[in-house]
């Protein structure tokens, strides 16, 4: 183990404040403090506690208004004066609002990377280096082209933060991993150069970043002039270096092109990639990738378009080939949406009138538009940026353009707007007295600053978010018939009143609810469901598919406790203190955490875990019959004996922790 990377670790933890220095004794000590912290975070991400997490890093990163350079302002004013307006001072608001631009941009940026580091790929990652990775990302300013690097930031950056190329990323974490475990590495002068005190641990990760990135940006792109290819799948469990080869210098931007990673992704799953023809006419240009968790659940689809989405054209092969998977109904729309965006876009291009279900669809007003990418379709942007928003959706609802509001000034005038395009902030209210919301928002609702729903009239539809954080009751609360995106009401106590819309897009926030008695859920959720403060399952009833976490954190017994079909994520039953009762679905997305089980009799485990299994109070192997399939790492580490604990065949498993006199080593000789 080369321990000159756990040396930078400490300091930069000590350096910005994340760890005290306690001047600890020797290396061994360093590393134990360094992973005692890195525990903290992995276990609040676990616990599904990411609002928490979030919330910590954008108010740590984000600039604040205060940070913002005098220089930066006169840079706006010269703009003003080139652009013809004259000499101009900006008064104090417009400095606010110049300035509000810049705190949002950076916002929206850092929220990208943090969806990425609390996604499914990234938790293919080891946390020391997924620690390693995000703060080397955040303290990267912009890229400079002619000489190929990257500034540095500081506190007064005002540029957004940089969009991760996953490939390079993957690259960079594989390379040093190796260097770390003392392996075979691509340029040992490289690594080497990069701990002789030259800037320590964020400087690490740019220079090695800024290495592969420019390798994957220079990499010679093959004439691609037809979409005819073949699918070739790589088995779960086979080797990982074939498929490494066949991206290798492809510019894709798939994480899967890093070993460490694809080696993972592959023991949890099948993985098919669709070549096409290159240069020398043979099946080498990787154009689509799908990617699965355990056996029959697609975990990703991923093409090489901007944001990793399916080229144009190309939605015929993945339909296809969806054919094959029996979770194809949920890929299919995905496929049908973006066959409808590539007419819209061909339409666009060639100046063509768009019919009124078409522009329905192009601004999202009855369903999102969902992609294979890891962000919105670019073409939406474009084709809407050149449009007039307020025309088009005044012909989509039969209306005035002024009952279209672009802008929060527009939603508070005396008349009720029949759409509001966009995200509507209007978190400072403290009361809903005289507010006459639109009747239907096409994004985010923000009404945090609500203590009670007095005189609240919500809209009947809203495309994104609803942010409800201050209620702590649902008395005179009617929520709206759809919420596209997520529900928040982190604040609420008690759910007596409160009626759920039947379609909610994603998570819903409950974290507070000390009862669930008579509450229904839709019978699906997308996203995460929070319920950490329930201590009982009386009265309740889970939705029968949870695409995301569900988090019972708190809960002490199984009684009444009826789990869903399918968790695409993490399971947290942290407090459940007996097994008894207990009924797990077959399968589990993420991680499943069962970490005060000091007994395992009654326990049945899935058959497939694809994250960590947390055991770690369980201190007999007593009737634990351990799952076939675990994608992370499996704990153990308060067992006294491991007498009777038998390793399925032909198992995969990440990590086992337990302790060293036990000597338990899985047939991968991982052992922590």
């Amino acid at each position: 183990m080369n321990n000159k990377f756990y040396n930078y670790l400490y300091d930069y933890m000590v350096k910005e404040g994340f760890v005290k220095d306690t001047n600890p004794k020797d290396q061994k000590e360093k590393l134990l403090i360094a992973i005692e912290y890195l525990d903290k975070i992995n276990r609040t991400h676990i616990d599904s506690r990411l609002d928490i997490l979030r919330k910590m890093y954008l108010d740590r990163y984000v600039i604040k208004y205060e940070d913002i350079p005098d220089s930066y302002f006169k840079h706006q004013e010269q703009l003003y004066l080139e652009r013809g307006f004259g000499h101009h001072t900006l008064t104090e608001q417009e400095r606010k609002e110049t300035a509000e631009t810049v705190i949002n941009d950076q916002k929206v940026s850092l929220e990208r990377i943090l969806d990425y580091f609390f996604s499914e790929d990234a938790r293919f990652y080891p946390d020391y280096l997924r620690f390693w990775a995000f703060q080397g990302i955040i303290n990267l300013g912009s890229y400079d082209k002619k000489t190929e690097k990257f500034g540095r930031r500081t506190k007064g950056t005002v540029v957004p933060y940089i969009d991760i190329n996953r490939e390079a990323l993957a690259l960079s974490i594989n390379e040093i991993n190796k260097y770390i475990k003392g392996e075979e590495v691509e340029d040992i002068n490289i690594l080497e150069s990069l701990f002789k005190n030259q800037g320590g641990l964020n400087n690490s990760f740019s220079r090695l970043y800024t290495y592969y990135l420019n390798k994957v940006n220079n990499s010679k792109k093959s004439n691609i002039n037809s979409n005819e290819g073949v699918w070739i799948k790589y088995a779960q469990g086979s080797d990982h270096i074939k498929l490494v080869k066949s991206l290798e210098g492809k510019g894709t931007g798939w994480c899967t092109a890093g070993e460490s990673t694809a080696k993972l992704q592959l023991s949890n799953g099948d993985f098919y990639v669709y070549y096409t023809k290159g240069e020398t006419g043979k099946y080498t240009e990787p154009r689509i990738a799908i990617r699965m968790d355990g056996h029959d659940k697609i975990g990703e689809i991923r093409g090489v378009a901007p944001n990793q989405n399916i080229e144009s054209d190309m939605e015929g092969i993945v339909d296809n080939k969806l054919e094959e998977f029996p979770d194809r109904d949920k890929y299919k729309k995905k496929v049908s949406d973006m066959r409808l965006l590539t007419t819209i876009y061909k339409k666009h291009q060639k100046q063509e009138e768009l019919s009124i279900e078409e522009l329905r669809f192009l601004y999202e007003i009855d369903d999102k538009i969902q992609g294979f990418g890891y962000q919105k379709d670019p073409r939406i942007k474009e084709i809407i940026g050149t449009r007039d928003i307020r025309d088009d959706l005044s012909k989509v609802f039969n209306c005035s353009k002024e009952e279209i509001g672009l802008k929060p000034k527009d939603a508070l005038s005396y008349k009720q707007l029949k759409f509001y395009y966009g995200d509507l902030d209007l978190s400072y209210l403290r009361s809903a007295k005289g507010i006459k919301l639109p009747q239907r928002i096409g994004g985010a609702l923000y009404l945090s600053g609500l203590t009670n729903a007095k005189d609240l009239t919500l809209p009947q539809s809203i495309g994104g978010f609803l942010e409800l954080t201050s209620l702590t009751s649902a008395e005179g609360l009617t929520l709206p018939q759809r919420i596209g995106g997520g529900l928040y009401l982190s604040g609420l106590i008690s759910a007596n009143g409160l009626t759920l819309p039947q379609r909610i897009g994603w998570n819903v926030n409950l974290a507070n609810l000390a009862s669930a008695e008579g509450l229904i859920f839709p019978q699906e959720i997308e996203g995460n469901l929070y319920l950490g403060s329930l201590t009982s399952a009386e009265g309740l009833t889970l939705p029968q598919s949870i695409g995301g976490d569900l988090y019972l954190g708190n809960l002490t017994s199984t009684n009444g406790l009826t789990l869903p079909q399918r968790i695409g994520g993490n399971l947290n039953l942290a407090s459940l203190a007996s097994a008894d009762g207990l009924n797990l679905p077959q399968r589990i997305g993420g991680d499943l955490v069962l970490r005060s089980l000091t007994s395992a009799e009654g326990l049945i485990l899935p058959e497939e875990i694809g994250g960590d299994l947390f055991l770690g109070n369980l201190t007999s192997t007593n009737g634990l019959t351990l799952p076939q399939s675990i994608g992370g790492d499996l704990d153990l580490r308060s067992l006294i004996s491991a007498k009777g604990l038998v390793f399925p065949d032909n198992y995969s498993y990440g990590y086992v922790i337990a302790p060293p006199h036990l000597n338990i080593e899985n047939k991968s000789g991982r052992r922590k």
